[in-house]
């Protein structure tokens, strides 16, 4: 339904930001989980329908937008840029419908099993009305299950299934939030939480703790559902081949890519990521290589901090000191945008660290989420260059000043993101701070070129392992064999340099979203070249901060226009 704020506000709008702001309010309608994610109020007590009716009431509303936005003329140049970001995201929604890929959408990370469950990290938990609303999202949980579960049924019916390793993957995840794994039920304890809340009455403590149960039922009939109904039917199959992996690839990045191409970069990039972390290795120990500089930076430096408590407060301390240092000299961070929490992933999920956007008021700030996989002790040369990538200037300057432009962006623009921009431009904010000093210290400048390495590492495994692609000739690694999930984990181990049971959560994300993983170091190649050509466009002239100001300021693209909009600063 369309607010009376909603309709003041599109007074003032061109009917193309009208329209943008009017399929927001209707899309969050229809997905809950969208809305809380971005801060859209009225929604928060309830979850999406992932049911085949669910999904097809989504994709009529993308398809009847995508029509009236074709009717209607672009008055500038932001306008322009509103609508064909609008148009390729709702073109990009409507071919994952018509391909049917969500009667397949069960991966360790990014599918509507793991939504239904983080949706309830973003929610304020301060009032009795937070919990009264957190006690009424729970209890939708089971439906929303359910209707998951519809559409895999469909999907087994029309032999469409996702990879039995991803089934059973996400099993396990489910077992872990129902508190069926060694670990305390996600549901059960979030609703303890509620207990010494001003106005959280007895009756409604009872109530959180019956929906929690409902809900860890639920994820725990879902697991048994993967185990033992899906995975014995799933394909065997983790590649998912060249026209599959193109369309993927393409949603992901917003970008047409020469795959044997970028497949032979990745090889190049690696060669020449791994020279520069063997000539700081030098610096660090002498004589001693690559692995064994690292394995005694895990294992005997000073490096290190204990607990998960000290941990989080380190990274707090770290994303508050450089947002201070770096705001009116690097960048100007608007008041909202200078606040972020730094946040311990619950358990059970992927093993990456990720970032959660502010709410649209900044009422719920942006997050950085690590996950510490039951780990108590933390080295620290590896973690800096990765904070700096999910807080800032990473992902949280990025998302934080897009979501703050009220009055440049569309509604739509700005509670939107595309893997290849925001993932390009993280990994470019790593190289950034290299280059301006916050990377001295040679453990931490081994950290960031680690963090790329396994960057150009997804690149050749993604590609490689989808495509089943042979290994060039001329590598030292298993040469002319062709690309599999076991050479994939030998590899990542051998040349990502990451702990294994890292790589090994790493692998399987890799097989379950194929062209995801290759955005990092796609969008930042997009970024490095936009760069390098403004200042040969510009030579003493050049003004690095108000290149960053103007490119973070259009907003979202796919890497196709944000090229085209990099070569008219």
């Amino acid at each position: 339904m369309t607010t009376p704020e909603a309709v003041d506000r599109s007074q003032s709008l061109s009917p193309i930001y009208a329209l943008a702001d009017k399929y927001v309010q209707e899309s969050c309608a229809l997905d809950p989980i969208r809305a809380t994610a971005i801060g859209v109020p009225g929604y928060d007590d309830r979850l999406t329908d992932h049911s085949p009716e669910g999904v097809e009431a989504r994709a009529e509303l993308d398809q009847e937008t995508a029509v009236a936005l074709a009717a209607l003329e672009r008055e500038d140049g932001r306008d322009d840029l509103a609508a064909a970001y609008l148009v390729d995201r709702l073109e990009s929604a409507l071919a994952f419908v018509d391909a049917e890929e969500h009667l397949r959408s069960i991966r360790n990370l990014g599918s509507p099993v793991q939504s239904v469950r983080q949706v309830f990290d973003l929610m304020p938990r301060v009032t009795d009305g937070d919990w009264e609303i957190i006690a009424r999202r729970m209890r939708a949980v089971p439906a929303a299950l359910d209707g998951i579960r519809a559409s895999l049924r469909v999907g087994i019916e029309r032999d469409l299934t996702a990879a039995r390793r991803q089934a059973l993957e996400v099993a396990e995840q489910t077992f872990t939030w129902a508190g069926e794994r060694g670990t305390p039920a996600f549901f059960e304890q979030l609703a303890s939480q509620a207990t010494g809340i001003d106005g959280v009455t007895s009756e409604l403590l009872l109530e959180l703790d019956e929906a929690a149960l409902s809900a860890s039922m639920a994820y725990a009939s879902m697991g048994t559902f993967l185990r033992d109904e899906y995975a014995p039917v799933a394909t065997e199959q983790d590649a998912v081949g060249r026209d599959r992996y193109a369309f993927w690839a393409r949603s992901f990045l917003g970008a047409e890519l020469d795959l044997d191409e970028t497949y032979a970069w990745g090889w190049s990039e690696l060669e020449l990521i791994e020279a520069r972390m063997a000539e700081i290795a030098e610096q660090i120990r002498p004589g001693a290589g690559i692995d064994a500089t690292i394995e005694w930076l895990e294992t005997e430096s000073d490096f290190v901090i204990e607990g998960e408590d000290n941990l989080r407060r380190w990274l707090q301390d770290l994303m508050d000191q450089t947002i201070d240092a770096m705001n009116g000299t690097h960048f100007d961070i608007p008041g909202p945008v200078q606040r972020v929490e730094a946040m311990i992933a619950p358990h059970g999920g992927a093993a990456a660290m990720y970032y959660s956007g502010p709410s649209e008021d900044f009422t719920r700030p942006g997050r950085t989420w690590y996950p510490t996989l039951g780990k108590t002790r933390f080295p620290l040369w590896g973690e800096k260059s990765i904070a700096y990538h999910e807080g800032v200037p990473g992902h949280h300057l990025q998302i934080g000043q897009v979501r703050y432009l009220k009055d440049q962006l569309s509604r739509f623009q700005r509670g939107s993101t595309i893997s290849g921009h925001a993932e390009g431009w993280a990994l470019y904010a790593e190289r950034l701070m290299l280059e301006l000093g916050y990377l001295d210290e040679p453990a931490y400048e081994l950290g960031m070129w680690r963090a790329q390495a396994m960057r150009a590492v997804r690149v050749i495994v993604d590609i490689g392992m989808h495509l089943e692609l042979p290994i060039p000739a001329g590598q030292p690694f298993h040469p002319g064999e062709t690309w599999t999930p076991a050479l994939g984990q030998e590899f990542v181990d051998a040349r990502a340099r990451f702990p294994r049971d890292f790589m090994a959560s790493e692998i399987v994300r890799y097989l379950g979203l194929p062209g995801q993983a290759i955005c990092y170091k796609v969008g930042e190649r997009v970024w490095l070249e936009g760069r390098a050509a403004a200042e040969l466009r510009h030579a003493d002239s050049f003004d690095l901060k108000r290149f960053h100001s103007y490119a973070l300021d259009l907003g979202p693209l796919g890497l196709d226009r944000l090229h085209t909009e990099l070569a008219k600063f």
